[in-house]
């Protein structure tokens, strides 16, 4: 069997998307979407994983709305590419309990993002967010999805994923049933780092604001955010090794390239041996340039929460013509009577 391209990929409902969700990921999404079918999930099923969105329905929805908006102000296609909310689609939850049954306690206690999100309390964390990887393993293979954009941080998990999928077409007999998800990680700026220190990924969740660029911003916090971002004393380099051991200055470069569309020697060489001061200016106004429009649009469609609800209804529809008839495949091949 061969299967056909298919990109899936999302963002959970927990804090406001930032800078580094736009050049990692979404704006990455809408040049894919013109390239091969697209799936663009907001995983609320994932998003209750922690106390950031458990217990707090009113919270997620609105969030749910917001991250639908982003994607769909970023420039996604609603019309051409399904924009959907994992919780509509109950075929998500059904193929990850299979898999619960498929995945092995061993691949689970190599993950090691569960070991970082739980920290010194893993007793006290959810069974959910110990499972994650296998909900993110059905989010991908209940579409037979070929291609996922993924940020380094879970490459991990997609390789579960293929470990799974794996092992389900050998147990049951079926080769070829569930592809091999490829990773896909694209771009100059795909690992945005924190205005505040340059060796931590900018994060929705870290304490300081002054540490990302939030896709809500208005111009003003965008250029106060970039004239606070920590540099060094030094002038910037004229060369790629004169970024050495300058991970705040590396990160800024790496931002205007992403968000000019050029190379990052070329940005190098535009602005050699100059002061940050002038060229926190100039990224200040770039990124209001590329970020403004995002925002507006947003805003636009945040004021009617009813015609995102909509959009994400008739997505969840166009995904479940997908997901069913896999599903349906999944149960007779496992024994369930149908």
């Amino acid at each position: 069997m061969t299967h056909k391209p298919l990109v899936l990929s999302g963002m959970q409902p927990t804090n406001t998307l930032h800078l580094g969700n736009y050049l990692g990921a979404l704006k990455n999404w809408v040049r894919m979407q013109n390239e091969m079918p697209c799936l663009f999930c907001v995983v609320d099923m994932h998003a209750i994983t922690t106390d950031a969105a458990y217990g707090k329905p009113e919270e997620l929805t609105r969030a749910t709305r917001e991250v639908a908006a982003a994607y769909i102000a970023a420039g996604v296609d609603p019309a051409r590419t399904p924009v959907f909310n994992q919780g509509q689609v109950p075929e998500h939850a059904e193929l990850s309990w299979i898999f619960n049954c498929v995945a092995r306690l061993g691949w689970m206690d190599r993950m090691t993002q569960f070991k970082e999100k739980s920290g010194k309390h893993k007793e006290r964390s959810s069974v959910g967010l110990y499972t994650y990887p296998v909900l993110m393993a059905a989010d991908i293979l209940v579409y037979k999805a070929t291609h996922v954009p993924v940020g380094e941080d879970q490459k991990q998990h997609l390789e579960l994923s293929r470990d799974i999928a794996q092992k389900f077409n050998n147990d049951f007999g079926v080769p070829d049933f569930f592809p091999q998800p490829e990773p896909v990680i694209t771009g100059a700026a795909t690992r945005v780092m924190s205005l505040r220190d340059g060796t931590k990924k900018m994060s929705k969740s870290e304490e300081s604001d002054l540490s990302r660029i939030n896709l809500t911003d208005d111009a003003e916090a965008i250029a106060n955010k970039i004239r606070r971002a920590k540099t060094d004393p030094l002038p910037l380099p004229d060369s790629k090794d004169g970024l050495k051991d300058r991970p705040e200055a590396e990160n800024l470069l790496n931002i205007y390239a992403a968000l000019a569309d050029q190379d990052r020697d070329q940005v190098i060489a535009e602005f050699a041996g100059q002061q940050f001061s002038g060229f926190k200016q100039k990224l200040a106004d770039l990124t209001v340039a590329k970020i403004g429009p995002v925002t507006a649009e947003m805003r636009r469609l945040l004021a009617d929460p009813a015609e995102i609800d909509r959009t994400l209804k008739s997505g969840a529809a166009r995904a479940r013509a997908i997901a069913v008839p896999v599903m349906e495949e999944v149960r007779r091949r496992v024994g369930f009577i149908q």
